[in-house]
This record gives C-alpha cells, structure tokens and sequence, in this order.
C-alpha cells in the first residue's frame, strides 16, 4: 500500500524508518514534513492515513475510487489535486491517475496507473535548497513530472499524424479512415486529461492558496507555461486531424469518381460493337448489307474504328 513513507527536515531526508503512526508527531517541527506515497490503496488500507492527517472523507472517496478530472479543491486546512497521467501506445492512449493531499506539514500522493513517483522523491532528494520550502516543493515536483510526461505523447502523436496526413493524399487504395477516427479519439481524450489542468495550474502560480510559498511560485509559472505550449499543440491537432478527415472523405469521392468515369469510358466502348452486331442480328429479308462480300470484315473495321476513337478521346480527356 504505502510505497514510500518518510520525513524531511531542512530539506534532508530524516534517517531511519518512521512508523506510519508517528509520521504525523514526527513532521510537527519547524521546517519538517511528511510525504507519503501510495499506490491504489483500498479503503482499509487508506483508513490509517486518513485517520493520522485528518483528511476530509469526500476527498478520500475520490483519491481511493480515481477515476476523477483534473482539479484543485479545498478542504478545511487541506489541499486535494488531481492529476492525470498519460502513455501513448499503439495509437491510444492510457490514462493514470495521481492525487495529492497537500497541507500544513504534508503531502501525500495516492497514485493509480503506472506512472511512477520514485524518480521525483530522488530527484527532489538532491534538491534540498528545494525541499527545505516544505511540502509545496514537492508539490511543483509531482506537477512538473506530469505536465512533462504529456510531451512524449504529444511528440509520438504528431509523428503519427504527420504519417497518416502522408497517407491520404498517397495514390494507392489504402484508405486510413479508421486511423484518423482513433488518432482523433485519443486527441479528444488527451485534451480533456491536460486542458482543465490549466486553471488549477495557474492558481498555484498565481498564489491563490496560501501554502504556495512564494519562493515556489515561479516554479509553477514555468509550468504553466510548458502546459499552454503543449495545450497549443493538441489544439492544433484537433484542427489538423478534422481537416485530414475532410481531405480524406474528397480523397475518396474523387478516387471514386475515377473509378466510375472508368466503367462508364469501357461501357461506351463496348456499346459500338455490341450496337452494330445487336443491327445486324434482327434478321430481315431485306437488308442491303447482308449480301456485300465485304460486308462482314467492313463492320469489323467500323467496329474497331469507332472502338479505338472512343478509347483515344476517353484518354485525352483523362477518363483512361
């Protein structure tokens, strides 16, 4: 359940294991707190933290049941952020998700999905001119971790964007309908995990809430301001993979148009020779043709003829 537990004070890493049940008492001093990492506790198995910081019981229900949008909440004394992470596979994307409690003398992480956390506590560890700010620190870690984590999916999106723009205007019969619709879908989706992070985002550069020092705000400025370049992107690619959709549909009418054109060139070809036989093929008694020697090898030539004029102006025109 609980991934890391552990005290810092002054910015440094207490020594030792701290029980769970004193972790609280232990954060108490002046420059000290506790940050405490779980990973898709259950209800059981959150009760012990719930009880030892005093956490509100509806910000528990949505840290332990996820499945929640981004955003910044106030509880009491206590702050509760949602996350959303994000891993960009086999044009889909899967979704993660990481909430922080975050008050006087603590922060606490309860993550779900696979991002993990361990990689900031180290890489905060040897930061304690950071650390030493207390919990918001942290904080702008966690923040910066996920809002950086967006780039390679955004980078591997436009790559395969790019590739599936090339294929629609590619001669051949493939058509990527259905890779447009699942580049769009997951593009919808990462729009609705990254922009409603923007305003939660700002408030703590801005210094809405109070626990944000503000030797930390410009930290989360700098933030803010990757997310906006990477909201940018993923709004031009909403707009990019409409207009590759509509290039696609055209893409497809003319494709079919040609198609058609092409039938309907052979079947005027072939209406001549089948026109002159069906003439020649009513049997009258009297039809002046019927007894010419040269008859037969003339209708031929007409045939052949008027057959290879079509075929001639169908090209020209380009319907062959």
């Amino acid at each position: 359940m609980i991934v890391d537990c552990a005290v810092y004070r002054e910015g440094r890493r207490a020594a030792g294991e701290i029980p769970l049940e004193q972790t609280f008492e232990e954060s108490r001093g002046d420059g000290s707190f506790a940050w405490i990492g779980l990973h898709e506790p259950t209800p059981d198995e959150f009760d012990a933290v719930r009880r030892e910081f005093g956490l509100h019981e509806l910000a528990v229900e949505d840290a332990i049941n996820a499945h929640q949008r981004p955003k910044i909440e106030i509880y009491g004394e206590s702050l509760f952020l949602v996350l959303k992470t994000a891993r960009y596979t086999d044009d889909a994307i899967d979704f993660g998700e990481i909430l922080v409690f975050m008050g006087e003398g603590f922060i606490i992480t309860v993550r779900h999905g696979e991002t993990p956390l361990g990689e900031v506590r180290e890489r905060m560890e040897e930061r304690p001119d950071l650390l030493a700010h207390g919990p918001a620190a942290a904080l702008y870690a966690i923040v910066d971790r996920v809002v950086d984590g967006y780039l390679p999916v955004i980078e591997d999106l436009d790559s395969d964007i790019t590739e599936v723009e090339a294929q629609v205007f590619d001669p051949g019969p493939e058509n990527p309908a259905s890779r447009i619709y699942r580049l769009s879908r997951a593009v919808v989706q990462l729009h609705q995990a990254v922009v409603p992070l923007e305003m939660p985002v700002d408030d703590l550069a801005r210094g809405v809430h109070s626990d944000i020092p503000e030797d930390i705000r410009p930290y989360f400025r700098d933030v803010h301001d990757h997310l906006l370049r990477e909201m940018g992107r993923i709004h031009e690619f909403r707009e990019l993979l409409a207009n590759v959709l509509s290039a696609n549909v055209t893409q497809a009418s003319y494709r079919q148009n040609e198609d058609v054109r092409k039938i309907s060139a052979w079947a005027a070809i072939i209406a001549v020779p089948t026109l002159i036989s069906g003439v020649y093929g009513m049997n009258f008694d009297h039809m002046p043709e019927l007894g010419w020697r040269a008859g037969y090898p003339l209708a031929l030539s007409v045939m052949a003829g008027i057959c290879i004029a079509l075929y001639w102006q169908f090209r020209r025109s380009g319907w062959l």
